[in-house]
């Protein structure tokens, strides 16, 4: 059953990868332009009522705004990606196991926040096991 699951999980993972690829590429921008200028300079296009005119329209500049909000997500995305890669790796101590976690699939992210959570609730530990000790101390 897990096997099952884990074939469908990374089959899914890759469909999305290819979507989002896709539609942050600025050819399939391009081309979606092309389909909605087609659209509106078509016969059947200008013999609609106004009402289903502007109804086209806006959706028309919905559909392109799909490609231009994820491209520049993509491109946030990158750029984030790449500022936590040069911070991870210039410090020394730091796990480079989180180096390109962008790679990685959700189940293996999961994984690795699940560790941090972890390391997170030792730290606290010990900060508030400190704070007592200093307190007694004093």
């Amino acid at each position: 059953m897990k096997g099952i699951r884990r074939h469908w999980e990374i089959g899914f993972e890759k469909i999305a990868s290819f979507a989002i690829a896709v539609l942050g590429n600025s050819i399939t921008f391009v081309i979606a332009l092309c389909l909605v200028i087609a659209w509106f300079s078509s016969r059947q296009f200008r013999e609609q009522d106004i009402h289903s005119r502007i109804g086209d329209v806006l959706l028309g500049v919905t559909f392109l705004c799909i490609f231009i909000i994820q491209k520049s997500f993509n491109r946030f995305s990158a750029s984030l990606h790449l500022k936590i890669n040069e911070l991870v790796s210039s410090h020394e101590p730091a796990n480079n196991s989180v180096i390109n976690v962008d790679g990685k699939t959700e189940n293996e992210i999961y994984a690795l926040s699940k560790e941090y959570d972890e390391l997170n609730e030792e730290v606290r530990e010990l900060k508030s096991d400190n704070s007592v000790n200093d307190a007694t101390n004093s």
